[in-house]
């Protein structure tokens, strides 16, 4: 089941998206997933039973970043065997985290902001994001998928010359706009090995980034396991597991993003997650 928010008639409603023409929206209360979450699992027994009777063809919505409102958005660095090797980095013994904010949350079809006088070195990150949809702290490995809700595209956009001149990664990494995620919420039972998805990231056209999930060093439910350690895990928190080699800053010439670029991600099963690249607007 292929879950989404969507604007209807100037309406944020959640909904269902069917044959990939329609959307069936939902008898729920507002319009937060992460909320809609909370409700029941598995989560797509309880979207079966809101289904509502009208249906509004896809041409006619906006579709809207499936989360908008994670309680955390949970972050996993050099987490591809291909990417450690385009940077000359040991496979790491254990996993580099890091966080995004909530503000960072963009919509497929949505702009990804430059930052004129701030970096001159943004750069797209294709990346498999699972969505958490029970409650857990110290979960085991054995046990952790029970907590997936589904998985969704995301784009790890980093701003390159404040990531590596701060000496950390936060701010670099969650400027506003700078983690589009969609188009739908995949739920798991739709993807029977998220450890086999063919990833992938074109720039204009162009395939910058060819992998599979199969190269994740640190698989789904170890990631779960170990984040749950120390850090609650809520309905609609997202984890975000990194992402393959090809990024732009190790490329010869470095590759970043420019005016006018369309950065698409797409992975088997999950859709494909466009964007354009343009100058904010005054405020």
């Amino acid at each position: 089941m292929k879950l989404v928010r969507f604007r209807y008639q100037n309406v944020v409603r959640l909904g269902v998206l069917r044959d990939e023409a329609t959307v069936i929206p939902l008898s729920v209360e507002g319009a937060s997933m992460a909320a809609f979450l909370a409700k029941g699992t598995p989560v797509w027994q309880y979207a079966q039973q809101a289904l509502e009777p009208e249906t509004v063809p896809l041409s006619e919505v906006q579709l809207l970043a499936p989360i908008a409102d994670p309680p955390k958005i949970l972050c996993v660095g050099q987490n591809y065997r291909d990417h450690c090797e385009e940077q000359n980095q040991p496979i790491p013994e254990r996993p580099i985290l890091f966080s995004k904010y909530a503000t960072a949350i963009n919509d497929p079809e949505g702009i990804i902001p430059l930052l004129p006088g701030v970096s001159n070195q943004i750069d797209y990150e294709a990346e498999l994001a699972v969505v958490i949809g029970r409650q857990g702290r110290n979960i085991p490995e054995a046990a952790a998928m029970d907590y997936v809700a589904g998985y969704l595209c995301a784009n790890d956009v980093t701003a390159r010359d404040i990531q590596y001149g701060d000496k950390q990664w936060v701010r670099g990494k969650t400027p506003d706009g700078f983690f589009p995620i969609g188009p739908y919420l995949v739920t798991a039972d739709e993807i029977p090995d998220p450890h086999d998805l063919p990833i992938s990231l074109t720039l204009n056209g162009q395939t910058m980034q060819s992998s599979n999930t199969s190269n994740l060093i640190f698989r789904i439910p170890y990631l779960i396991s170990y984040f749950s350690r120390t850090i609650t895990l809520q309905p609609g928190d997202i984890l975000s597991t990194g992402t393959p080699g090809g990024v732009g800053v190790f490329r010869k010439p470095p590759v970043f993003l420019k005016e006018g670029d369309v950065v698409e991600v797409t992975i088997q099963g999950l859709g494909t997650l466009r964007n354009v690249v343009r100058n904010p607007s005054p405020m």
